[in-house]
C-alpha cells in the first residue's frame, strides 16, 4: 500500500515538473541511467562497488530539527548545576568557603568604587554585585567567573547618565541604570538561548586588547583628578582632553592627593613585597597569595580609619571628600521602570553596552577555563549574564558582567564549584546590612586609587604587543588604532572601530584569496642521515638516493613558485603538459570566486595556446578582444606551448560552495571548452570533504565526462579503492593463512606417523624403501593437491572502491586525480605514451 502511494506521488510530481519545464534529470549529462548498487562501469574482481547516494532536503531536515530526546537536553543544560549538585562534598566546600569569602571582601570596595564610576550612590555597586554572584551559579558553566560591577561598563553607564542627565533630568539616574540592565540582559539572554553565542568569535583577540587597554588607559586617567582632589573640569571628556586638563589643574590639588597617591603606592608596594615573598618563600606562596589578594581591603580599612580620626569632628564638613552616607538594606528594591521614552532615551547606547558585557565576560571565561582544563558553553554564559541582568535591577542593580581582577582572585584562591558565589552573595548581604556606618569615612581619593590600581593591570603588556606582532603585524596595526580611538574619543568609538576593521580584514582576505598552482615532488623519508625504507629500515645516507621504487618515497604537491615558504632549491616539476593543478586556499563562495578563477584563466592563457591554431581564418573572424597583430606583422609563435588537456581542483580547504561560486566553474568551463576546441577539457576534483559540495558539483554537470566527447568510448576510469572490514580484513586474512600453515601441519605430520606404524609392524627393507618413496612422492603430491585446493587456497584481503563509481572525476587525493588526468590524456593520442609526466606517481 505504501508503495503504491509513493509511486502515485512520484507520477503527480513528475507530472508537475513537466508542466513546469523542470528538468529532473539535468543532473545525468551522460544520457545513461542512473547507477545502482551492483552495476558499474569499473570492474575488478576482488572489488565490491559503491554508489555514493546525493544528500537531500529531507536529510538535511532531520539532521538540524532537534529530536525529543534533545529538546529534554536543552532544557537540562539551560541548568548546569544539575550536573554536579548532587556529589558536591565537604572537600569542595572547603575550597569554596576560602574562595567566596576572599572574593567577597574584594568585591564590597570595589562595587563601591565601580558604582561612583558610573555617576551612583556607592550601594548601586553592592547592589549589583550581590545579585550577579547569587544568580550566576545556578546557570553557569565556568567555576571562576565572578559576575559583578565592572569598570568598563561602569564607565559606560556612567557616560550614558551624563549625557541624559541634560537631555532628561527628570528621570533619575539609578532608574535608568536599571532599566538598561534589563534591556541589555534581555538581548543578550535570548541570543543565549537560541545558541548564538558563535557571534563572539568574530570579535579578535587584538580588538578585545586594544578595548581592554584603551579603556583601563581612559579609566585610570579619569581617576586621576579625584585622586588628586581637582574640580572644574569634567573627567568624561576624551581621554587626551583630560590628560591636558589635569596638568593644567595641578596647582589647584587638595588635601586629597595626600590620601590617594599615598594609597595607591601602598597598594603597589604590598603587591610587590607579596610577590618578592612568593619568590623567596615557595613553601609559603599560598599565604603570600591571600595576603596580596586583601590589600584593597587592608589599605581601604586603613585609610578610612584615618579618615575617621581627622574627619569625626567635620561629618558635615569633612576635610577631604568622603563617601558620605550608604543607605543599610535594599532601599531601593521595586519594579524596574520601562517605558518607551526612557528605551529612546538610550537606545543608541544599547548596543556598545551590549558588546562590551559580552566580550568582556566571555574573553575571561574562555581564558580562565584554558588555564584550569575545563570548556565553557558561551550560549549557556549568555544566558547568565542576560538572567543576572534582568533579575538584578529588581533590587536595584546596574549592568554587570564579568570581572577579570575579581575572576583571578578567585582561580587563585582554589575555587571548586560555581556555588562559591552563593558565599560571595553572603559576604556581600553582610556588608549591605552590617558595615554600611563605616562606610561612611571612606576617602572618596582612595577609591580612585583602588580604581586606578585594578584597571591598570588591564593594559596590554608591552611583550604581549610584540608577540602579536611576530604573529600577525596587521593586527598589531588594528591594536593601535583602536587605543588611539579611544583615547581621542571615546570608549564606544573604540570599540566599534576595532571590530569593524577586524570585519573588514576578514572579509578582505576572504575575496582577495589567491589560489596556487602546484607541482609534484617526489620526497624520500630521512632519520638522521639515513633514508628510511617502505619496511622501516634504515637505509644509505641521504647523499645518494636510490631509484628504487620499492624505496620509502612519495610524491607530495608545492606550490610552483615556492611561495609557501618551502625550499626554493627544491624542483618543483609540472605535473604534465597541459594539466594543471589549482589549489583553492581559503574556501570556496561567491565573494572569492570571480578572482580565483581569474587568476587561474590568465595563467593557462600565458603557458598554454589553443588547441585549433587557425581558428580564426579571417581577420573578420576575430573577437574584439584578440584582434591578433597589426596589418604586415605576424602572429607570436607560440607552438611551443602545450595546449591544454586538464585541470585539477583541490578542493581541501572548501567546505562548502554556492550558487555563484558554481556558476562561475560553469563559465569558466565553457569559456575553456571554446579555447581548446574541438577538444574538451577534463575537470578532476580532489580532495572533497562534503557531501553537499559534491552535489552542487554534479549538478553543474562535474564528476563525470562530457557526454558530448568522443572520449567517453575510449575514457579510462581510474578508481582508488581499498581494503574492507570484517572478515575480508587484513586482521581476518592473515588469520585464515595461520590456520592453513597450521592445518598444512597437523595433515603432513599424520601421513608420516602412518608410514612410522607400518615400518614397526614389519616388512622387508625393499619395501620399505619403496614405501618410503612413495612417501615421499605422495606427500610431494599432497603439498601440491593443498596448495591448489579452493578450501585452502590463500586468501587475499577484499578491496572496495572508496569514491562512487557515479562520480569518477571526484577523487580522493591529488595523486589519484593526476593519475587519472594522465591516463586519459594518454588514452585519447593527444601525447606520445612515452612522453614527459607518464613516469609512475
Amino acid at each position: 500500500m505504501a508503495t503504491r502511494r509513493d509511486s502515485s506521488r512520484t507520477k503527480l510530481g513528475h507530472g508537475l515538473a513537466k508542466v513546469l519545464g523542470i528538468k529532473l534529470h539535468y543532473r545525468n549529462p551522460t544520457g545513461t541511467e542512473d547507477l545502482t548498487r551492483g552495476e558499474s562501469v569499473f570492474s575488478v574482481s576482488s572489488a565490491d562497488t559503491y554508489v555514493e547516494e546525493e544528500p537531500t532536503v529531507g536529510e538535511w531536515l532531520r539532521e538540524i530539527i532537534p529530536t525529543g530526546r534533545q529538546c529534554a537536553l536543552y532544557f537540562y543544560n539551560l541548568f548546569p548545576f544539575l550536573q554536579w549538585i548532587g556529589r558536591y562534598n565537604v572537600q569542595w566546600l572547603i575550597g569554596d568557603l576560602i574562595a567566596g569569602i576572599t572574593v567577597g571582601a574584594v568585591v564590597v570596595p570595589q562595587g563601591m568604587a565601580y558604582a561612583t564610576l558610573a555617576g551612583l550612590a556607592p550601594q548601586f555597586g553592592l547592589y549589583s554585585s550581590f545579585m550577579g554572584v547569587l544568580i550566576y551559579w545556578f546557570f553557569a558553566t565556568s567555576k571562576d567567573i565572578t559576575i559583578g560591577p565592572v569598570a568598563v561598563m561602569s564607565t559606560v553607564t556612567g557616560n550614558i547618565l551624563a549625557s541624559l542627565a541634560i537631555t532628561n533630568p527628570e528621570i533619575p539616574g539609578h532608574v535608568i541604570a536599571s532599566a538598561l540592565a534589563l534591556i541589555c540582559g534581555s538581548i543578550i539572554m535570548f541570543i543565549g538561548l537560541i545558541r548564538a553565542g558563535w557571534i563572539v568569535d568574530f570579535i579578535s583577540l587584538a580588538a578585545i586588547a586594544a578595548y581592554m587597554t584603551g579603556s583601563a588607559i581612559n579609566i585610570a586617567c579619569g581617576q586621576i583628578p579625584t585622586m588628586l582632589g581637582q574640580t572644574g573640569f569634567s573627567t568624561r571628556d576624551s581621554t587626551y582632553l583630560v590628560i591636558i586638563h589635569t596638568l593644567q589643574y595641578l596647582p589647584h590639588c587638595t588635601i586629597d592627593a595626600a590620601m590617594g597617591l599615598t594609597a595607591l603606592f601602598m597598594l603597589y608596594l604590598i603587591r610587590s613585597i607579596c610577590s618578592y615573598g612568593a619568590r623567596r618563600f615557595p613553601n609559603r606562596k599560598k599565604w603570600w597569595f591571600f595576603a596580596s589578594t586583601l590589600r584593597t581591603v587592608f589599605v581601604l580599612l586603613l585609610y578610612t580609619m584615618i579618615s575617621w580620626l581627622v574627619n569625626r569632628n567635620h561629618r558635615s564638613k569633612p576635610i577631604f571628600k568622603i563617601l558620605g552616607t550608604v543607605p543599610r538594606g535594599f532601599q531601593y528594591a521595586a519594579v524596574p521602570t520601562i517605558n518607551t521614552s526612557i528605551i529612546s532615551a538610550f537606545a543608541s547606547q544599547i548596543p556598545v553596552s551590549v558588546i562590551v558585557l559580552l566580550i568582556e565576560h566571555i574573553a575571561i571565561a574562555k581564558s580562565f577555563g584554558r588555564v584550569n582544563n575545563y570548556t565553557i558553553n558561551p550560549s549557556q554564559e549568555l544566558v547568565a549574564i542576560g538572567i543576572s541582568n534582568i533579575l538584578g535591577p529588581f533590587l536595584g542593580a546596574y549592568p554587570a558582567t564579568g570581572s577579570f581582577s575579581r575572576t583571578a582572585i578567585k582561580s587563585k584562591a582554589g575555587v571548586r564549584t560555581p556555588f562559591a558565589g552563593v558565599i560571595t552573595a553572603l559576604v556581600v548581604l553582610l556588608a549591605i546590612y552590617a558595615l554600611t556606618a563605616v562606610f561612611f569615612y571612606i576617602p572618596s581619593a582612595s577609591l580612585s586609587a583602588v580604581i586606578i590600581h585594578a584597571v591598570l593591570d588591564l593594559i596590554t603588556a608591552p611583550n604581549t604587543v610584540y608577540q602579536f606582532w611576530r604573529v600577525s603585524p596587521l593586527e598589531v596595526i588594528i591594536f593601535f588604532a583602536g587605543v588611539l580611538v579611544t583615547i581621542f574619543s571615546s570608549i564606544e568609538n573604540g570599540i566599534y572601530t576595532t571590530i569593524v576593521v577586524s570585519v573588514a580584514v576578514l572579509l578582505f582576505r576572504v575575496v582577495k584569496a589567491k589560489g596556487r598552482f602546484l607541482g609534484r615532488v617526489k620526497v624520500h623519508s630521512v632519520i638522521g642521515d639515513r633514508l628510511v625504507n617502505n619496511d622501516g629500515k634504515i637505509g644509505d645516507g641521504y647523499g645518494s638516493i636510490s631509484n628504487d621504487p620499492d624505496s620509502a618515497t612519495r610524491n607530495i604537491f608545492l606550490p610552483i613558485e615556492h611561495n609557501d615558504g618551502s625550499n626554493p632549491q627544491v624542483n618543483v616539476v609540472s605535473p604534465y603538459p597541459g594539466i594543471y593543478i589549482f589549489r583553492f586556499s581559503e574556501g570556496y563562495n561567491y565573494p572569492n570566486a570571480n578572482h580565483y578563477l581569474d587568476y587561474m584563466v590568465a595563467t593557462i592563457f600565458a603557458e598554454t595556446r589553443r588547441t585549433n591554431l587557425d581558428n580564426y581564418p579571417r581577420p573578420g573572424d576575430r573577437p574584439w578582444n584578440d584582434p591578433g597583430p597589426r596589418r604586415g606583422q605576424v602572429a607570436d609563435d607560440h607552438s611551443d606551448r602545450p595546449t591544454l588537456k586538464a585541470i585539477i581542483l583541490d578542493f581541501s580547504s572548501v567546505n562548502n560552495v554556492d550558487i555563484t561560486s558554481v556558476q562561475h566553474l560553469v563559465d569558466v568551463r565553457n569559456q575553456l571548452d571554446f579555447y581548446t576546441s574541438p577538444n574538451r577539457v577534463d575537470w578532476h576534483m580532489a580532495c572533497i570533504n562534503n557531501r553537499w559540495t559534491k552535489r552542487a558539483l554534479a549538478s553543474a554537470g562535474f564528476g563525470f565526462p562530457s557526454p558530448d566527447d568522443l572520449a567517453l568510448t575510449r575514457w579510462k576510469a581510474i578508481f582508488s579503492v581499498a581494503e574492507i572490514g570484517g572478515s575480508s580484513s587484513a586482521a581476518a586474512v592473515a588469520e585464515s593463512r595461520e590456520i592453513e600453515r597450521d592445518m598444512k601441519r597437523r595433515l603432513t605430520g599424520a601421513d608420516i606417523e602412518a608410514v612410522r606404524s607400518e615400518k614397526n609392524a614389519g616388512g622387508d627393507g625393499i619395501t620399505r624403501q619403496r614405501d618410503s618413496r612413495s612417501e615421499s612422492s605422495e606427500g610431494g603430491e599432497f603439498d601440491k593437491d593443498l596448495g591448489s585446493s579452493k578450501a585452502y587456497a590463500r586468501q587475499t584481503a577484499k578491496v572496495a572502491v572508496v569514491h562512487g563509481l557515479n562520480r569518477p572525476l571526484f577523487h580522493i587525493d591529488l595523486t589519484s586525480a593526476l593519475q587519472s588526468a594522465i591516463a586519459n590524456v594518454e588514452r585519447r593520442g593527444e601525447l606520445d605514451p612515452k612522453g614527459v609526466g607518464t613516469e609512475a606517481i
